[in-house]
């Protein structure tokens, strides 16, 4: 009787055993357990692919047919594994497993496995496998991931290549505002998306960066911005910033929606332009070279206009200067008559003052304002010089002019000058004055 009811046991344990097992040796899956995983995995210098899965999980059951299909096709290149996570929670714990399947790639660092976050097909995760076993030989070599260089290559510098080792440097340690693309090699729409990208690139160069990370050769970094599928698009903005500052990119794939969208972004991000005063060279050349345009305005003298005056003129070229902040253009001013050689050069002041010129100083070119000095006026003028249209001039002399070192304005009303007494005391005033011979 006793025999009888350990046998009993025995077949119940070997059935339950069974039952919760979803791979059979000839599946050339490796069942993986706390005993075996160190000496299996970790020690062992092959690229594993190792799924963590319970027996009641409706998606680990699906899984199923595309793991042995995976198991089969890597046979001899990568070893394939899995872990009855249910069974074994501290195992999956240690792995920090939060939800069933969890996949994760044990590459060159076996401490530091990469997340799985792709599709669930054999092709997919033998990809992302073999992206690794790749990136495993290169780092052997001393070099990166050549899909990688290959695609950054195609868009001439103007698409950044991420990857985990540069990606907290380039993106977040900057002040820049970036775009990054996490993409697979083998998804249709990442490729054609890339043609789209790189135009894109191109033309917000100096505006906003764009960068693309191929997610399948770095799942860390993928899995740390919840990349769940490609291509995935994120924004970060303007400044120092942290991964939780990722925001998601919702505009459409054309290189035409990627810059518009770009565009209103950077527009939120850049702060208006210092409205700066022409004291000497330098204020002018901080404030006007490498600029694609720069506003030259030339306020009434401090006598003819006084500070609540002048203020009020300045005060309006703030409120322009943040509406046109986005051109990146210069914005200066001068007293008139402080600076002549500038005036001279834009062929401004001769007709009165408040005026303005937008000069461009890389073709030696310039626009004066002929509509009145007011909101409205300044903003049709600089509108239409922003859409190409007005009439330009080149610049006399062709250089840039001489600029005068003056004194910079106190804010205060202008004194005139006080007037000297002079004593007649010692001054013979008598007409009758003889000449001597």
């Amino acid at each position: 009787m006793i025999q009888l009811l350990y046998a009993s046991v025995s077949i119940l344990l070997l059935v339950s055993g069974s039952a919760n097992a979803f791979y059979s040796p000839s599946d050339n899956v490796v069942e993986l357990t706390p005993s075996n995983f160190n000496r299996e995995v970790v020690q062992d210098n092959a690229i594993w692919v190792v799924e963590f899965y319970a027996p009641w999980c409706g998606h680990c059951q699906s899984l199923v047919p595309e793991y042995k299909k995976l198991a089969e096709a890597l046979k001899g290149v990568i070893k394939v594994g899995s872990v009855n996570a249910d069974q074994h929670s501290e195992l999956g714990g240690k792995y920090n497993v939060r939800g069933f399947p969890t996949i994760k790639i044990f590459g060159a660092n076996k401490q530091s496995p990469s997340d799985y976050n792709g599709q669930r097909t054999a092709k997919a995760i033998a990809d992302a496998a073999l992206a690794e076993a790749k990136k495993k030989v290169q780092a052997a070599f001393g070099g990166g991931d050549s899909s990688s260089k290959s695609r950054s290559s195609s868009s001439d510098g103007d698409v950044i290549e991420l990857t985990e080792d540069n990606f907290d440097k380039l993106v977040l340690n900057s002040e820049d505002i970036w775009l990054v693309e996490f993409f697979a090699p083998w998804c249709g729409h990442c490729k054609n998306l890339e043609p789209e990208w790189a135009k894109a690139a191109k033309e917000l160069k100096g505006k906003v960066k764009l960068g693309a990370l191929d997610a399948t050769a770095h799942q860390s970094k993928a899995a740390e911005y919840n990349v769940r599928g490609y291509p995935t698009i994120k924004f970060f903005p303007a400044g120092s910033k942290s991964s939780s500052d990722a925001e998601e990119y919702n505009g459409g794939r054309t290189a035409s929606d990627i810059i518009s969208w770009a565009s209103d972004k950077h527009s939120e991000n850049v702060p208006a332009p210092e409205l700066v005063e022409i004291t000497d060279e330098s204020t002018f050349d901080s404030a006007c070279e490498g600029k694609p345009l720069c506003v030259v305005s030339v306020l009434p003298h401090i006598l003819d206009c006084d500070a609540k005056c002048r203020n009020k003129f300045l005060d309006t070229l703030r409120v322009l200067s943040e509406k046109f902040k986005q051109k990146l253009w210069g914005w200066v001013w001068a007293e008139g008559g402080q600076q002549p050689a500038l005036e001279e050069s834009l062929e401004v002041g001769g007709f009165g003052y408040p005026a303005m010129a937008v000069v461009n100083f890389k073709k030696m070119k310039f626009s004066v304002l002929k509509g009145s000095f007011s909101k409205d006026g300044i903003n049709e003028f600089l509108r239409d010089i922003s859409y190409g249209r007005g009439h330009t001039a080149p610049v006399r002399g062709a250089k840039k002019p001489a600029i005068i070192s003056v004194e910079a304005w106190d804010g205060k009303d202008g004194q005139l000058p006080t007037e000297e007494d002079i004593d007649l005391s010692d001054i013979d005033l008598d007409d009758d004055v003889k000449d001597e011979l």
